[in-house]
């Protein structure tokens, strides 16, 4: 069963980050499913810190991105899903191709939401494993 309440593709949430940080990361909206988003960002010259690698930062903008996408699609028509904390812990380095994340939720609430988001490597091992909690604002009469 699907958790989206709100209309949601892949070309909407494209269009929506249309001349943000997202898009010129170059973020990329891959896949929805009826509980999750995955999303990926390339590791080259706009991502990479100077020892070569992704920069954390750049993990956690996908982790972010991901994970409010995920709160904000889930919440009923009219809410609001703003972000209240995100952790991240960097396990692997990646030099090159992409990272490939997806946002899953742990608990969606009624005024809050947490998801989890794990990115991994074109290898598919584990770069950083990222939560999130947002919370549902509830439309302002």
């Amino acid at each position: 069963m699907s958790i989206w309440k709100k209309e949601i593709s892949i070309e909407e949430l494209t269009r929506s980050h249309v001349n943000t940080a997202v898009a010129t990361l170059g973020v990329e909206f891959l896949e929805i499913g009826p509980d999750f988003i995955r999303g990926r960002v390339p590791v080259d010259g706009r991502t990479r810190q100077p020892y070569g690698i992704l920069h954390g930062g750049v993990s956690v903008v996908l982790a972010e991105t991901l994970g409010s996408c995920g709160a904000h699609y889930s919440a009923p028509e009219g809410h609001r899903a703003v972000g209240l904390d995100i952790n991240a812990n960097h396990l692997k380095a990646t030099t090159s191709g992409w990272v490939t994340g997806v946002a899953r939720p742990v608990h969606r609430g009624r005024s809050t939401q947490v998801w989890q988001i794990d990115l991994s490597n074109d290898a598919g091992e584990l770069t950083c494993v990222s939560r999130i909690t947002m919370a549902v604002l509830i439309p302002q009469g």
